[in-house]
């Protein structure tokens, strides 16, 4: 009986530390995404303007989808 309930207890400790792990995960993702969002085109035209460059619409579009691969 003792080694019935030793099991039905790892059982219930492994399936809550799934779950409250899967939730910190997803809480700390969520953190990380709102502090340092994905970089989009608008975000992109600004860095070119920046190093002194006027970027055309085929430019960032371009440098876009580089990025967008290298993610993959």
């Amino acid at each position: 009986m003792n080694l019935t309930l030793a099991i039905v207890l790892i059982i219930v400790a492994l399936i809550a530390g799934a779950v409250i792990g899967f939730f910190a995960a997803r809480q700390y993702m969520m953190k990380y995404l709102k502090e340092n969002p994905p970089i989009n085109e608008q975000m992109l035209r600004m860095m070119m303007a920046q190093m002194g460059r006027k970027p055309s619409e085929k430019q960032v579009k371009q440098m876009m989808n580089q990025m967008n691969k290298m993610q993959k």
